[in-house]
């Protein structure tokens, strides 16, 4: 029979449960175990099938099963708890932030991020990029910051993996049910539906904005699939990291320009502008606009008001995560825009534009070039972003970029296992969910029995196992495999085993088959018959990525080869479902990226909160984290320039390890069966590691060390009525134009700078002359910058000290010395240099200006 049309029912929620469906939309449920099993003690059945996925719960749950749980007194017990929690956390004014700046409530920090992972029920993310949003506005909320957060709203999201009977990775794309989301249309002050519009070349594309609620915390997301706009304008937003660079670049105006608009629609009055990644850049070129249009606040005066609102953070020293566009393509959409700040095509250009290269507007530069604070997401990352974009300020050691540095961490209530959670209920403190960020908490992790958490390990572990069956089995199922070989699955893998976990990205740089160099070898370990090792590998390769796919296919392969059957496996379509039954249940977290390319990697982070152990190179977060009680690291922090030696160091530094530390730690089992000194481990791993890498200790470091300082010097220019920017605008400019005259000039008659001798301790007074032209003496600083002298005569190590200003010379002409005390033994250099001051610059090298000694 054909189908006539049909007919949705819905089940009537009863009064009692109403809130129910409140809660579904907040994804504040996402974190709260209790509020998940309101919905999978219903009907638990239902709740696996539909992807445990509240909203779409309610439609579809019966009405029978509903009024059945009003007679569970246990159960609406609960129920009321979770109703009174909830309330609780969105009305709670003590707060974190309310008590520690109960003077800055009025500001607003508005976050720009392409990518959320918030949930797998809302899949618009791709990676770690978007797991670190979405973990940011978690731990926001939590804290009570008052933020808000802007995005793309991907109604066909990121593709779903498969992986064929081949091994190849396959793309599928579907349409997101909205209906079936945690997701509702933005509404204004009169209840009706938000769209704002964006003009590209030749037309004006409309789109319309939604709403998720994330605890305290609103993001909003824009959608171009509305009716006013043409076919290929209405998928404009379809897909992340999806089509060519024209869809990519009209993506970017969207987030970056609509998303200023949609905060402009939406009546939200933010101060502060947090841009993560370099995809939203072009939201400060529209800050500047306004400003300049709205307020006629010339370009310079306007870019020194958004440099202090604007903070940008870079999350990748890999080139495809730093985007560059043609010169052509910026003209043929910004051709219109440069006039409407006030300044020349040049002028424009220059903000994006690295040195050398002169064909590409790089969107990771102008963010720099626009935003007054920017940071790496590691110390190591930082360093390296400071190596990378040393050019943008040339002339600036690179040690002196602007670029600092802040480590990602993980919210830990989203990525922890309800039954280590009921661990830590029992034996922290009972306020411990509320001082995650509290090193002190973590000091009481001692107190739980190391049978009582090897036991609930060993569970979870036994969960994990059976979940990877049954989803080996549908991969299986799906590729037409024999009914043998789907029985087989039953007997894969060993729950006493020592298990290996390997899931991210399959980006190249993250070597996933690093661990089959040695083909032999591994082999030996992985079949062991007294102490047998399994590994289970996931991830995704962005379809562009060929490399990425032969890396898939050759794990793949592999696993199906006698001797690594069985210990070798790969499962498809990794996504925050898989991610948080493997980090829940593996015994050790593999992760070999080729050193420094790892920004910061997050997913080692939330093993280790749930008792599972890292086993990775010394690279990104891991360089901070690692104790040498706490886990394992790969290689050492050695430079390689030859990527042939590097995969053979470390891969035989992973054989070496496993087959002598790891291995052995793993089988040594007391007289109770328990394996004491791999507890041992894991404890020291849970209590020093938690506390520093969750997003609670990161968000907070962004509010202290950048958001508050921010809004502070937005509320100085506010109240200055913008003559602070005027004023700081026009001093720049005269720097800038004098500069040029700047010389340093060493007195070489009383210090013979190439041969001078001393004695350690003794006090050395060195001095120089330093001409200044028309610029003041108290708009810069003389400084001395000495060290030991190593290749090349270059100085390492260099310390820096601010000379004093002796005397003047003649017109222009100063005189500078300063005392310094050497008191190691061994050769050292010194030189001057020159840098400008303003008590009101963000940075002292912000400027790029540096000027050294003339020899």
């Amino acid at each position: 029979m054909y189908l006539l049309g049909k007919i949705t029912v819905t089940a009537v929620i009863p009064q009692k449960l109403a809130r129910l469906k409140d809660i579904a939309y907040n994804l504040w449920w996402s974190w709260n175990s209790d509020a998940i099993d309101l919905y999978r003690e219903i009907d638990l059945a239902l709740w696996e099938k539909l992807n445990k996925n509240p909203v779409r719960f309610l439609q579809e749950v019966s009405q029978k099963k509903l009024e059945q749980k009003l007679n569970d007194d246990d159960y609406m017990r609960r129920y009321e708890e979770v109703v009174a929690s909830f309330d609780s956390y969105l009305s709670a004014k003590n707060t974190w932030f309310n008590i520690n700046h109960p003077d800055k409530k009025d500001h607003m920090v508005a976050y720009f991020s392409a990518e959320y992972g918030l949930n797998e029920v809302l899949p618009i993310y791709s990676g770690g990029l978007g797991v670190l949003s979405g973990d940011h506005c978690k731990a926001a909320s939590d804290l009570g910051i008052p933020f808000t957060a802007i995005g793309l709203f991907y109604k066909q999201g990121y593709f779903s993996q498969r992986i064929n009977h081949d091994g190849w990775q396959e793309t599928l794309f579907t349409d997101l049910n909205v209906s079936q989301l945690p997701i509702k249309p933005a509404l204004n002050k009169n209840g009706e539906e938000i769209f704002i519009n964006v003009e590209l070349p030749g037309r004006v594309v409309f789109a319309q904005i939604w709403q998720v609620k994330v605890g305290r915390v609103n993001i909003y997301f824009i959608d171009t699939d509305v009716e006013q706009n043409n076919p290929s304008d209405r998928s404009l937003t379809a897909r992340l990291y999806g089509g060519d660079q024209e869809t990519r670049i009209q993506q970017e105006i969207f987030l970056g320009i609509g998303g200023v608009r949609t905060l402009e629609a939406l009546g939200i009055k933010a101060t502060i502008y947090h841009m993560n990644e370099g995809h939203s850049s072009f939201m400060g070129l529209e800050l500047i606009r306004k400003l300049v249009q709205d307020k006629r606040i010339p370009f310079k005066e306007a870019k020194e008001i958004v440099s202090s609102s604007a903070i940008f953070t870079t999350h990748t020293p890999v080139p495809a995560g730093n985007d560059v566009f043609p010169i052509q393509m910026i003209d043929k959409y910004f051709s219109n825009f440069w006039g409407l700040l006030g300044i020349s095509r040049h002028e424009f250009l220059d903000l994006g534009l690295r040195v050398g290269e002169h064909q590409n507007f790089n969107m990771t530069v102008l963010a720099l070039n626009l935003a007054g604070r920017k940071n790496g997401v590691s110390e190591l990352h930082g360093a390296v972003s400071r190596n990378i974009f040393n050019n943008v300020w040339p002339g600036l050691p690179e040690e002196d970029v602007p670029i600092t540095h802040i480590t990602n961490g993980i919210h830990t209530l989203t990525w922890l296992s309800p039954s280590i959670k009921h661990l830590f209920n029992q034996y922290l403190d009972s306020d411990w969910k509320e001082r995650l960020y509290e090193r002190s908490v973590w000091d009481k992790i001692d107190k739980i029995p190391d049978d009582e958490l090897w036991k609930t390990h060993s569970v979870l572990k036994t969960k994990m196992i059976g979940y990877v069956r049954n989803k080996l089995k549908e991969q299986r199922i799906a590729n037409g495999e024999s009914i043998e070989s789907i029985k087989e699955v039953d007997s894969l893998l060993d729950s006493n085993a020592l298990t290996i976990g390997f899931a991210r990205r399959f980006a190249t740089y993250k070597r996933a088959n690093l661990i089959f160099r040695d083909v032999a070898r591994i082999l030996r370990i992985l079949n062991n018959p007294e102490m047998p090792v399994q590994v289970i590998f996931a991830g995704k390769a962005h379809p562009a990525d060929r490399p990425a796919h032969e890396i898939i296919k050759n794990i793949n392969d592999i696993a199906r080869q006698e001797g690594f059957k069985g210990k070798v496996i790969l499962l498809e379509n990794y996504n925050m479902t898989l991610a948080r039954i493997m980090v829940q249940g593996v015994d050790i977290w593999l992760n070999n990226p080729r050193r420094p390319l790892e920004a910061s990697g997050t997913s080692g982070q939330k093993v280790c909160i749930n008792g599972a152990i890292n086993f990775s190179i010394l690279d990104g977060w891991w360089c901070e984290g690692y104790n040498g009680k706490n886990g394992w690291a790969i290689g050492d922090d050695t430079y390689y320039d030859n990527e042939y030696n590097q995969d053979n160091a470390d891969s035989d530094s992973i054989y070496s390890i496993l087959e002598k530390q790891i291995v052995p730690t793993y089988y040594y089992h007391d007289e109770k069966g328990i394996p004491v000194k791999w507890v041992e481990v894991m404890k020291e791993s849970i209590k020093s590691l938690t506390a520093q890498y969750g997003t609670h200790r990161m968000v907070q470091e962004y509010n202290n060390r950048f958001y508050i300082p921010s809004m502070e010097r937005i509320d100085k220019i506010v109240s200055s009525k913008y003559s602070f920017v005027k004023d700081l605008a026009d001093w720049k400019s005269n720097i800038e134009k004098n500069w040029p005259q700047v010389q340093v000039i060493p007195d070489k008659t009383l210090n013979h700078l190439k041969d001078q001798k001393t004695v350690s301790g003794e006090v050395l007074k060195i001095s120089t002359s330093v001409y200044l032209g028309s610029i003041s003496p108290q708009d810069v600083k003389v400084e001395i910058f000495y060290g030991s002298v190593g290749r090349n005569n270059i100085i390492e190590n260099p310390e820096i000290i601010e000379m004093k200003l002796e005397e003047k010379a003649e017109p222009g002409s100063y005189r500078y010395s300063s005392d310094i005390k050497l008191l190691d033994g061994g050769e050292y250099g010194y030189t001057f240099r020159v840098v400008p001051y303003h008590p009101d610059l963000i940075n002292k090298f912000e400027m790029g200006l540096i000027r050294w000694v003339v020899q």
